[in-house]
């Protein structure tokens, strides 16, 4: 359809030549009290929302889709919008209809995208939610990032993709921008909120200057980051996009900072799902990690907790900081007491954000005003604690008196939602503004007032005083007495049997009280106005106020987490170590109603793996898991499930747990175990924390076996991580028998009645059963089944029948030369004539070639027997 032409209505050319600027954005084109949506729009929007399509007579010729919805209740449907990932431009008239020839003139106001949300309607208040932007030159990525609804502006740097992934996923972006003419990563132009930029937009110059503008600086050295070449170009590209939808300079944005991925803990994508810091499995918050450490009393401090879960830090001087504070807390019993004044703040970072963006209501002035009101009394409980962190947070929230009383003056108690309809600016704050009230307000008591005065002057007992929409105030006399009207009397209008008077001072009045409505609500919104311009300029330190208390929230409520759930303090030392003394995992301890069996748990460089046998259902899961979640808590300064706690350096955290394919990316469950099981061994490090559970059981026995054992060996031999390995190969257990590294450890359970009873006990030493027929029967499996299965059980325990031919035919199902197996065998067999029979199904006895070889003498062969020898071993292969 061509545009803006000749053939359609001037309006119609109007709406055209706005929709070219914001080809792939559903416009909102404001008619009257509606937003209206044409064509292509109107049909999408109607689908989206569910609201009726209509026709808006023709245009060129040819009927116009046309939908619609109301100005006022826009919010909520936009909200609706934004949920689903459509952006929406709002194109506001912005001429006067009285003075405007054709069309009213419209522009768009401001483009509302799934990373640019800064209203509450819009946004989860416990979330961020955050724009990035991706550079990348060769393996080098930048990464820009921007919650601009509380103006946090940072730049980060990575090397491979395996490293971008993770931040990635750790940011999870509402909207992520990339330079279409570069490649990406797998499946990151795919992502959910993924827009393409033109290249021009990540130019190095561009980005200098769009930077160095917004942070009013010369350079970037002041914020360390003039060396991240493609840091900065993606940040040029995130800054230059926020402007363009926002139509503002964004003046909340004063500060660019810079995050170092060594200091944090890395957790690669896969672990960060298996670990469910803040999203389940099942992908929501419930029964996560932060679900049950978030009692904060703030929104701002919900998120950012759930930023210090997701990015635990590696700086131990910080972390006992926060440690301190805590201990100070729980000490002098503040914990309750702050989280009762915290709650009062409220949301002041992103009202901050919106007051410096022009679009903050009256009730976030209000809460603004109440948050500054008990700023006091947050700094009068901080001053009784003993602490470094604490005295710097006083530092950094100071008292604000000026704008608590100015807000008290100019802001009324519970004010409206929003300005539109006045009776936001309280009596008593402007002179002029309540002139222009009373006299819209007490019209009536004037006109009385004015009847009384005229009667008693002039003696008229027929005069009154009275108002209609057409002929406005008048003073009516009957006709009897109308020639005793005083000469100042205009007469305005003749009745059948009164006349109808206008004096000069009811001229004015009514000039007066016929405008002053109109004058009184454009006078209140000024002052409005004014009053949010006035806190924009002061921006800076309220910001850094909200950031201190949001911060101190989070402390308190990591100081209440202890109290309540029997944390301790973990004590961060500078030696090899992970000494966890009966650890709980702090979800699951909370979900059951049983006591939770607590367990130890003991890694150093002497002995830095634990091989983990023992039966599915047995919480082997559960134990893992737990010391990683310890682990975490402890690099965000927290206290941890534990009696006591001892950690070194951390700098990764990896898991290989569970089971999922990739079906989109054409990846088998086998494939994804392999993957992630690739990435620990190429990136682990002595100071890794490394879960490992089942690893080779999506492929046949012996070629999982071999994968398993030949991964631990890897990791015990060249590594030296921390490691947990679960495994339901028994083989694996001779480990310890060549690696002194290495120790066997089981989860209990016992048997009664035939049924398995879990005891979820860690134990010294290998599981005695693997008793997987009796967790099939807790599932529910027919009887028959499960009797047919012992049958089969019993006739593999008795039989040989299993070939090791998937192995290498130097290598057995432990990893050893096949003498060495063969003995080893017979060791086991040894040890185990006084233990009950290893119920395992995989199970493998020694071949006909080992049995073979494991009896003969080779220095007793003459040449000729060994050459026999040798056609008899062929034959039995």
């Amino acid at each position: 359809m061509s545009q803006a032409t000749a053939q359609h209505t001037p309006m119609m050319q109007q709406y055209f030549r706005i929709k070219a600027e914001f080809s792939d954005t559903l416009l909102f084109y404001r008619m009257g009290d509606f937003y209206e949506l044409f064509y292509s729009d109107a049909k999408r929007a109607a689908q989206l929302l569910d609201i009726t399509l209509t026709a808006r007579g023709q245009s060129g010729g040819e009927p116009i889709p046309m939908a619609g919805i109301p100005y006022h209740a826009a919010d909520n449907y936009i909200a609706r919008l934004v949920k689903q990932g459509v952006s929406v431009a709002i194109a506001e008239q912005i001429g006067d209809p009285a003075t405007s020839k054709g069309p009213v003139e419209r522009k768009v106001v401001r483009v509302i995208t799934p990373g640019t949300l800064t209203d509450e309607a819009f946004l989860d208040e416990r979330s961020d939610n955050l724009l990035v932007a991706l550079c990348s030159e060769q393996q080098r990525h930048g990464l820009a990032v921007l919650e601009i609804s509380s103006g946090r502006f940072s730049v980060l740097e990575v090397d491979g993709e395996d490293a971008l992934l993770a931040e990635v996923e750790r940011l999870r972006p509402a909207e992520l921008l990339l330079n279409e003419d570069q490649r990406q990563p797998n499946g990151m132009r795919e992502r959910q909120g993924a827009k393409l930029q033109a290249p021009w937009h990540f130019e190095s110059d561009t980005a200098f200057r769009l930077l160095t503008q917004q942070l009013k600086t010369r350079d970037l050295r002041g914020f360390g980051c003039e060396h991240m070449t493609v840091a900065i170009r993606a940040a040029g590209a995130l800054l230059n996009y926020a402007q363009e939808t926002q139509r503002n300079n964004l003046p909340h944005i004063r500060s660019l900072q810079i995050e170092q991925p060594d200091d944090a803990i890395i957790i690669d994508p896969a672990s960060r799902r298996n670990l469910e810091i803040d999203i389940n499995q099942k992908g929501d918050s419930q029964h996560t990690l932060a679900w049950i450490m978030d009692k904060t009393a703030t929104a701002m401090g919900s998120r950012l907790l759930k930023r210090w879960l997701n990015r635990p830090l590696r700086e131990q001087a910080l972390l006992q900081q926060r440690q301190g504070l805590i201990a100070q807390l729980i000490q002098h019993y503040a914990a309750e007491e702050l989280h009762s004044s915290l709650k009062q703040v409220g949301d002041i970072e992103r009202i901050l954000s919106r007051v410096a963006l022009g679009s903050a209501r009256p009730r976030d002035l209000a809460r603004l005003r109440d948050a500054l009101t008990i700023v006091p009394d947050i700094r009068q409980q901080l001053t009784r604690l003993d602490s470094s962190l604490a005295a710097q947070l006083l530092e950094r929230a100071p008292e604000f008196p000026q704008w608590v009383e100015r807000l008290s003056k100019a802001i009324i108690e519970n004010p409206p939602v929003i300005i539109r309809d006045g009776g936001v600016i309280a009596e008593g704050y402007d002179s002029e503004l309540d002139e222009l009230r009373a006299l819209s307000e007490n019209a009536g008591d004037y006109l009385i007032k004015l009847e009384e005065q005229e009667k008693e002057r002039t003696g008229i007992s027929t005069l009154k005083v009275g108002y209609n929409r057409v002929h406005g105030y008048y003073i009516e006399i009957s006709k009897a007495q109308s020639d005793a009207a005083p000469t100042e009397y205009i007469r305005r209008q003749t009745l059948k049997n009164a006349e109808r008077f206008i004096t000069p001072e009811l001229k004015t009045f009514e000039d007066k009280a016929l405008s002053a409505k109109s004058r009184a609500l454009s006078r209140e919104k000024a002052l409005y106005e004014e009053l949010v311009q006035a806190l924009a300029e002061d921006l800076i330190p309220l910001q850094v106020c909200a950031a201190a208390l949001s911060e101190l929230d989070v402390i308190s409520n990591l100081a209440e987490r202890a109290e309540t759930l029997r944390f301790v303090q973990p004590q961060l030392v500078s030696d090899s170590v992970v000494d966890i003394q009966q650890g709980r995992h702090p979800v699951i301890e909370n979900l059951i109603v049983d006591p939770f069996v607590a367990n130890d748990t003991c890694l150093d460089d002497q002995q830095n793996m634990q091989i983990i046998t023992g039966p599915n259902m047995g919480g082997k899961s559960t134990y893992m898991r737990q010391v990683a979640l310890i682990v975490l808590l402890a690099h965000i300064g927290s206290y941890v499930p534990a009696e006591r706690c001892t950690l070194g350096p951390i700098d990764r955290i990896f898991t290989r747990m569970g089971s999922s394919d990739d079906v989109a990316g054409g990846r088998s469950t086998f494939m994804v175990e392999m993957t992630e099981t690739a990435n620990i061994l190429h990136n682990a490090t002595a100071q890794s924390l490394v879960l490992m559970d089942e690893v080779g059981r999506g492929t046949s026995t012996f070629d999982g076996l071999s994968l398993a054992w030949a991964s631990a060996a890897h990791l015990a031999e060249h590594i030296n991580a921390f490691t947990l390995f679960a495994t339901h190969y028994f083989e694996m257990t001779a480990l310890p028998d060549n690696h002194s590294n290495v120790v066997n450890v089981h989860l209990k359970a016992t048997e009664h009645d035939d049924r398995i009873i879990f005891m979820h006990s860690v134990e010294q030493g290998p599981a005695s059963q693997s008793y997987g027929l009796q967790v099939a029967q807790l599932a529910g499996v027919p009887d028959c089944v499960i009797q047919q299965a012992k049958a089969q059980l019993l006739h593999l325990e008795q039989s040989s029948g299993v070939s090791p031919t998937a192995l290498p035919p130097s290598f057995s199902s432990t990893g050893q030369s096949a003498p060495q197996a063969a003995q080893s065998t017979a060791n086991k067999a040894s040890a185990k004539a006084d233990h009950p029979l290893q119920n395992d199904l995989f199970a493998v006895m020694p071949s006909a070639v080992e049995e073979r070889l494991a009896a003969l003498n080779p220095d007793e062969l003459s040449p000729r027997a060994a050459l026999e020898l040798m056609y008899e071993l062929k034959t039995l292969l």
